[in-house]
């Protein structure tokens, strides 16, 4: 589904009308296409000490070394493509004035599509009051400078733990993904990513060339969308869904070279089947997504148990029974990457969706527990994490009627809805072997949403 109010205000006559009545004019995002440059343009990294090799050049360096035209100092000429802000030095609250007011001098040189990009250490349990202060002061920061941003631009932060260092493999991955055209819909968001064995040689065109994924969910909308992505990254990809979509998924499956599996994922023998099927037709098992969802929307007094409980055991029961089967079954061939679909609406609530909301609370729950199984002492390894869309332009959301859903586009700093892909960019990140640093981790992908944070 597509958005024709954007397509209006940004295009022949209409354009030129929005402006004259002021009307909102949400720009046409930039979206990967292979081929295309990483950046709109050269990339200034601030927040380096002249005269002494800090983050920041670190930072610098590394970008040089993807063919970057990467400056460290501003100018008045220049239309920069991405904003660096490497904070990850600092201990005051103090010690941010000058790169924040270095950023302030170029913003509005900021292209459209471009990107600011904070690098900070995640706030830690040791930290002393004044350090607290200072590294939980840049989230609200790069929350706000994000609700600033035009065009198109979009601001996310990387969030780096004390073990790792700034240019590890990881956190230069999480960089290089919220700097490209991959990241369009998130915006507002910060991500920790902490030390991993991350392979720095991953291929950065086909980072999951020889893995295995299943997605649940996949005939059609959001879950179709990441089996193509997935696909596109290298990966065989399994499609699972209901047999009453049986004719969408395996069109899929054709389409992406991949196998289908029809099956109820509240099957008790779900996880069984899926292992079954990985093994007998691509040799093992990878990657996991959790996909598959539903909706029974009824304010709570009108609730009955029927629709309460199908929604729980869809989109919660049946992502937990899966993954703890092919966990204690040892059902993965390298350390796992498992990535669930959450929802915005299981972080703020959302009217007429207790069930759905409860369900997609307990999957940001379930994450959470999950990544320190994986990263516990003689554990398995891996990670697990959760995505969270926002308003996504999918057959579901047609459905809601015409004020509701002009709002819910509008109300995100992007102002508009997101596109299935923008879901699957995501999730094919967090799938990748570069992201083993990130981990217990819930992103969301709604283009700074209002709700929640």
């Amino acid at each position: 589904m597509t958005d024709s109010y954007v397509q209006a205000v940004n295009s022949g006559f209409t354009k030129t009308l929005a402006k004259k009545l002021g009307l909102p004019r949400p720009a046409v995002l930039r979206r990967y296409r292979a081929g295309d440059p990483l950046t709109v343009g050269p990339v200034l990294v601030l927040g380096g000490t002249p005269g002494v090799r800090d983050d920041a050049d670190r930072v610098a360096e590394a970008l040089l070394g993807w063919d970057l035209d990467v400056r460290q100092t501003p100018d008045d000429t220049t239309r920069w493509g991405a904003v660096v802000v490497v904070l990850s030095g600092i201990e005051r609250p103090e010690d941010a004035s000058a790169p924040v007011m270095a950023l302030s001098a170029t913003l509005r040189r900021l292209a459209p599509n471009g990107r600011v990009v904070t690098i900070s250490r995640a706030p830690a349990g040791t930290d002393s009051p004044e350090l607290a202060a200072a590294r939980e002061g840049v989230d609200g920061f790069l929350r706000s400078v994000a609700k600033e941003l035009r065009y198109g631009a979009t601001g996310n932060g990387v969030q780096v733990t004390d073990d790792a260092p700034v240019d590890s493999p990881s956190v230069l991955a999480t960089l290089r993904f919220f700097l490209s055209a991959r990241s369009a819909f998130v915006d507002g968001q910060l991500l920790r990513v902490g030390a991993s064995d991350a392979d720095p040689a991953v291929d950065v065109d086909l980072p999951l060339a020889g893995k295995v994924a299943v997605v649940t969910g996949a005939a059609r909308g959001i879950g179709a969308q990441v089996a193509r992505t997935l696909a596109r990254d290298g990966a065989k990809v399994v499609v699972v869904d209901v047999p009453g979509a049986g004719e969408a998924l395996a069109a899929v499956a054709n389409e992406i070279r991949g196998t289908a599996l029809q099956l109820d994922v509240t099957a008790d023998d779900a996880g069984a089947r899926i292992l079954e099927h990985a093994r007998a037709r691509h040799g093992g098992l990878d990657v996991l997504v959790h996909n598959a969802g539903i909706l029974r929307d009824k304010l709570l007094a009108n609730m009955s148990p029927d629709k309460w409980d199908a929604v729980i055991a869809v989109n919660l029961a049946a992502q937990l029974r899966i993954t703890e089967y092919l966990l204690g079954a040892n059902g993965f061939s390298s350390e796992p990457r498992i990535v669930s679909l959450a929802s915005t609406s299981g972080i703020a609530g959302n009217r007429g969706q207790a069930n759905y909301a409860f369900s997609k609370a307990g999957v940001i729950g379930h994450t959470r527990a999950f990544a320190r199984l994986l990263a516990a002492p003689g554990g398995p390894g891996g990670t697990a994490n959760a995505v969270a869309p926002g308003f996504i332009e999918t057959d579901m959301t047609a459905s809601i009627p015409f004020v509701q859903r002009e709002v819910a586009r509008r109300v995100a700093s992007l102002q508009q809805g997101g596109q299935p892909v923008d879901v699957a960019e995501a999730i094919a990140f967090l799938a990748s072997p570069a992201a083993a640093g990130v981990n217990g981790q819930v992103l969301r992908v709604c283009g700074q949403n209002v709700v929640g944070r």
